[in-house]
């Protein structure tokens, strides 16, 4: 459903986007994530029709981005950072411009917007202006701007920030729906409990190239190794070093608990608790630690700046000549 491949993107000497190539199929939903500057917002723009790429080409629902920009426009619902609201037109008004300027009649536009409303909790508010609303509230009213024309590819920029938690929760369970009915999710968020949630996979993109990309349970096993488990014991974990000698490679030990990773945990495990079992060693607990989205996404990040650190140790003579990291430009190309 989305196809970019090998997209550039120049601001002058500013190199924004570095190659990136994605594909995401129908009904999936895949989170970019990256650090402020990263280029994810240039790279939304140009799969969003917006921005021409300086290089590569991208298609969305088969039609190409420069080539049937129009076309691309109409079969994507974009929701950006910013909501960007026209503030002195009420809601039923506001949803029923954008509806006319997806080419939708009066009363479908009408009908559609009402659902969503109601969807959202807002119809109680369908007669105030918005500039009297929250920034929660106008989060939402983005949203369903960009959901009026019922698309079937999303690109969705930070949608829950400035949201309650009740309100992020509908808008998270409104794109657990849209998953459901097979709508195409591209998702950019600094929220990664949330992606780790709605993601069927991750791109992780850093300096405008994407650096890393899979399930989570793919990166996670890439970049933070074999699940990691926790032992609690009714003792000193010190007795059980000796006694676990083989079975296990031991992590580290604090106080009354070993930590420990194993790619075969119904090989291991069973053996670890006959040993104490048969030694005496009283066992409190066993436990599977999570793995969490934030880890992973830090350790990509961090070697990344690590290789980059070390390519400028390694090259001094092309110090002065290497490109502006992303981070220093964010102004510039994010906001």
């Amino acid at each position: 459903m989305i196809e970019a491949c090998n997209l550039h993107k120049f601001f002058g000497a500013f190199h924004a986007v570095r190659g990136v190539t994605l594909h995401v199929a129908p009904g999936e939903v895949v989170a970019l994530l990256g650090p402020n500057g990263a280029g994810k917002t240039t790279t939304v723009r140009m799969l969003s029709a917006i921005l021409r790429p300086s290089e590569g080409y991208a298609r969305v629902a088969g039609y190409d981005v420069v080539e049937q920009a129009r076309e691309v426009r109409r079969v994507v619902g974009l929701l950006t950072e910013f909501p960007g609201l026209y503030l002195r037109m009420r809601p039923l008004e506001y949803l029923c411009f954008f509806g006319a300027l997806q080419g939708m009649s009066a009363s479908d536009s009408a009908r559609r917007a009402e659902q969503l409303l109601r969807r959202f909790g807002l119809w109680e508010a369908r007669d105030k202006r918005l500039d009297s609303f929250s920034k929660g509230m106008k989060q939402k009213i983005a949203l369903i701007r960009a959901l009026i024309h019922d698309p079937p590819v999303l690109y969705l920029d930070e949608p829950t920030t400035a949201m309650d938690p009740h309100s992020a929760r509908q808008v998270r369970d409104a794109m657990l729906e849209l998953r459901a009915a097979k709508r195409t999710i591209l998702l950019t968020t600094h929220n990664l409990a949330e992606a780790e949630e709605l993601a069927d996979r991750i791109a992780i993109i850093r300096n405008g190239s994407i650096v890393a990309e899979g399930t989570f349970a793919q990166l996670t096993r890439q970049f933070l190794g074999a699940p990691r488990w926790e032992l609690r014991l009714g003792t000193s974990a010190q007795r059980a070093v000796a006694v676990l000698d083989g079975a296990v490679h031991i992590e580290h030990i604090d106080g009354d608990s070993i930590y420990y990773h194993t790619d075969d945990a119904r090989s291991v495990n069973p053996q670890i608790v006959a040993r104490l079992a048969d030694a005496g060693i009283p066992i409190v607990a066993l436990n599977e630690l999570p793995q969490r989205l934030e880890d992973v996404y830090l350790e990509i990040v961090a070697g990344s700046r690590r290789a980059d650190a070390a390519s400028l140790v390694e090259q001094p003579t092309q110090r002065n000549e290497a490109p502006v990291t992303g981070e220093a430009v964010a102004l510039n190309v994010e906001g």
